[in-house]
């Protein structure tokens, strides 16, 4: 399954099922096939790139996102917290992703992670958030977390949390190529690889 998904830069990512999965869309190309899913994680333009999921939906995409998504890109399914919802083979259950204490990715934003439930793997998409409460019940095959610090995880927060969730995978996320994330990826790989595999996410677009 690992080898089923592609980083597309930054917190972007592509899951080949089939059902064929977009995660936050950043800067991509137009492609052949459209997404079946395209899940959005917040309403930051970086997260909700509406240039980029417009080069990706057809008529039968089902765009899932939070109630701020939805004000943004219309035919928006929104998911509430815990609310799921299964896809062709895939299920898709919204968890909460948010930042306590800061001013940058608020609770009452609504923010969300996703797992995804696909060829028996469960893959967590963290979103935007630091290390909460509501993770401590998720045991991932796959764990998807961001490392930057700006309002999320950072590098020693995220290695603390695979310490607890113990995924057999984990790729580290919200990363820009050329500059100091990758640094703190390779950090990040140092302190996690006792609990999992760190993937390094490398760039495919096809």
């Amino acid at each position: 399954m690992i080898e089923q998904i592609h980083w597309l830069g930054y917190g972007g990512f592509r899951i080949e099922g089939p059902p064929l999965i977009y995660i936050n869309p950043w800067r991509v190309v137009r492609v052949a096939f459209h997404a079946d899913v395209i899940l959005v994680s917040h309403h930051h333009f970086e997260h909700c790139s509406l240039a980029d999921i417009g080069k990706l939906r057809g008529p039968d995409t089902k765009v899932i996102g939070n109630e701020r998504v939805a004000q943004e890109i219309a035919g928006t399914t929104v998911l509430r917290p815990w609310q799921f919802m299964s896809i062709d083979r895939a299920g898709i259950k919204a968890i909460p992703a948010y930042s306590p204490d800061e001013q940058e990715h608020p609770k009452a934003d609504g923010g969300l992670g996703f797992i995804i439930s696909l060829n028996y793997h469960d893959i967590y998409y963290a979103g935007d958030s630091r290390a909460i409460p509501e993770m401590q019940s998720i045991r991932p095959d796959i764990a998807i977390l961001p490392i930057d610090g700006n309002g999320t995880m950072d590098v020693n927060e995220a290695a603390e949390l695979v310490k607890q969730m113990r995924p057999r995978w984990t790729i580290p996320c919200n990363l820009n190529p050329d500059s100091t994330t990758q640094i703190e990826a390779k950090r990040f790989e140092s302190l996690a690889n006792k609990y999992t595999q760190v993937v390094m996410p490398n760039t495919n677009k096809k």
